[in-house]
């Protein structure tokens, strides 16, 4: 997999990092940024791909008129703005898509010179988070591709599901395209007819259809991710994949930090005791 370089220090360095039972949470973006600081360029332009999702979010919820901004984004709520009005620092296909959408809205614009090859009868938040996918998997990152194809699909299947309970039509919640989400549209079996193909499919269409609880539910579906950010990195121990690997637990972390003060402690401890494995594995 991708990344031939080996950071031994960073990774041993990693541990140093706690969480105080008598704080709120922990700063997961002081984190990112001292772990970015020992990267090589190619490993931290992989590194600001993984958290370009969250400045999808931001965009997306900015465009909505909506408050919600999580810091774990790569860009500043001014930056955002201004991206909006004139993408320069995106990645190009989601910078495309901006331009695309504000020609659509501009009824003066004669010509929309962006909208080539773009379905613009969707959503925006559907073509950005499609636009970011495609982004990722295009990236040199072996494990980002990975991650970004397993994300899509484990939330598509979440949405699909969701959809089916409440007898939507679930061609509108799903975000690019591709066999699996195909098979989500049109099967009609309790599984979407995938448990063949994606063996945590039966554990996210549980997760949904059986727990009434939105905070247990979420807590299961994020197990899942947890558990899949190990296997795709667990040849891995010092290199950028490894870092990667990490990193997406440590998002979620923050992310039960707030939510759930306790199950984040939990969280960040299950994150140490995994790095002490991987250190005796390797003796």
């Amino acid at each position: 997999m991708f990344g031939n370089k080996n950071y031994y220090c960073l990774v041993a360095g990693l541990k140093e990092y706690t969480l105080d039972a008598d704080t709120k949470g922990f700063d997961a973006k002081a984190i990112v940024e001292e772990i970015m600081e020992e990267l090589s360029s190619s490993d931290a332009k992989a590194v600001r791909l993984l958290y370009s999702y969250y400045d999808c979010e931001n965009i997306i919820a900015l465009k909505a008129g909506r408050n919600a901004f999580n810091e774990l984004g790569n860009l500043s709520q001014q930056e955002l703005e201004n991206e909006l009005a004139e993408p320069t620092l995106l990645p190009s296909r989601m910078a495309r898509v901006i331009k695309a959408y504000a020609l659509r809205d501009d009824e003066q614009a004669e010509e929309n010179e962006y909208a080539k090859g773009l379905d613009l009868s969707i959503s925006f938040e559907r073509s950005l988070l499609e636009a970011y996918y495609e982004e990722c998997a295009h990236s040199s990152s072996g494990f980002l591709k990975a991650w970004a194809q397993f994300d899509r699909t484990l939330r598509n299947i979440s949405a699909a599901a969701v959809a089916r309970t409440l007898a939507r039509s679930i061609d509108g919640v799903t975000v690019g395209k591709g066999d699996v989400v195909e098979q989500l549209e049109r099967s009609s079996a309790a599984d979407f007819g995938l448990r063949g193909e994606l063996p945590y499919i039966d554990g996210v269409i549980a997760a949904v259809n059986d727990e009434t609880n939105m905070v247990e539910k979420e807590h299961k579906i994020d197990l899942i991710r947890w558990e899949q950010a190990i296997d795709l990195a667990s040849s891995s121990y010092f290199d950028i994949n490894a870092i990667l690997s990490y990193l997406v637990r440590v998002n979620i972390v923050a992310r039960w930090a707030k939510l759930d003060q306790q199950r984040g402690r939990e969280m960040f401890k299950r994150i140490l005791s995994e790095l002490d494995s991987k250190e005796l594995i390797n003796k």
